[in-house]
């Protein structure tokens, strides 16, 4: 019953301010949020590739307001694919993005934020790495495909994300799962209505196994982001049954959480990658992740009584 309160407030500027200036929420968002700058991520980058792990790496700053914003976003990405570059890292980490930050929600913001992802993409592929498109909420995912589909006629390794408790997913999927294509499914961290969207959560890890399965079966590349040790022993299963290699599929979950099964995972032979978020404009994402789980509250919680 939290996850929706939580995610309305995700939303909300006063509780933005009020979450910022809690005694305890620097110590709490440290265990989420990777670093603010490029120079604090990149060693964590360094030290993911020494342990056999790869990541995934998000600028974190979706609610833009202005097409400025939109530019300041596109050369965030810009420069850290050239620190990545710089450091020989680009195989060992790809980009996630948001296109809302990118432009999307702006006036003419599809063509925006295709014109200024576009560019990410590009710098990405000359260092060997990729880009995967983040599903947002309902509303912005025709757009999202859209652009997912034009980048791929030039980078058919561009991937994109889809969410098992969206009824639509199924359809989605099937239509995704083709040759080439790198699809992410996850859960959903979104707050939506209960005419597009499971809202028990029996019925959504129902219907993630039911996308997984298209997804294993299918021509694609799955990347399974879950935390949910049973998701990861019925991946496992699906996989086996449809003849995929360890290579031809991969698991990802967030920076902070469950670290210990990155390694495990890793030290069998799959290929792991862990979603690294990082930026001064964390609070959309770290409001979500207190969503997806009532023990982050709880930990953020006590963080703050203590430090109070």
């Amino acid at each position: 019953m939290l996850g929706p309160v939580i995610l309305a407030a995700s939303r909300s500027d006063r509780m933005r301010r009020f979450v910022s200036a809690a005694p305890g929420t620097k110590q709490v968002v440290a265990r989420f949020i990777a670093g603010e700058t490029v120079d604090q991520v990149i060693p964590i980058v360094r030290e993911a590739a020494e342990r056999g792990l790869e990541v995934t790496l998000d600028v974190v700053g979706e609610d833009i307001t202005t097409r400025e914003q939109s530019f300041a976003a596109r050369d965030a990405y810009l420069e850290l694919i050239g620190q990545l570059e710089d450091l020989g890292l680009g195989e060992r980490a790809e980009m996630s993005v948001k296109l809302s930050m990118f432009g999307q929600a702006l006036e003419g913001g599809h063509e925006l934020a295709l014109a200024n992802v576009r560019p990410v993409v590009e710098a990405a592929a000359a260092i060997g790495t990729t880009v995967t498109l983040d599903a947002e909420d309902h509303t912005t995912l025709d757009s999202m495909f859209a652009i997912h589909s034009a980048l791929r006629e030039d980078f058919p390794q561009t991937g994109c994300v889809i969410q098992a408790y969206l009824f639509r997913t199924e359809d989605d999927a099937r239509r995704l799962a083709a040759e080439g294509c790198r699809v992410r499914i996850v859960k959903g961290a979104y707050k939506e209505p209960a005419t597009v969207a499971h809202q028990d959560k029996a019925e959504i890890d129902k219907a993630y196994v039911r996308v997984l399965r298209i997804l294993m079966e299918g021509e694609g590349y799955p990347m399974i982001g879950s935390h949910d040790p049973r998701l990861i022993s019925i991946t496992q299963d699906l996989a086996r049954r449809a003849g995929r290699k360890l290579d031809e599929y991969e698991f990802q979950m967030l920076y902070g959480i469950r670290s210990e099964e990155h390694l495990r995972l890793a030290a069998e032979g799959h290929r792991m990658r862990v979603y690294t978020a990082y930026g001064t404009d964390w609070y959309g994402y770290f409001m979500r992740r207190l969503a997806e789980k009532p023990a982050n509250l709880l930990f953020f919680a006590r963080s703050i009584l203590t430090k109070g």
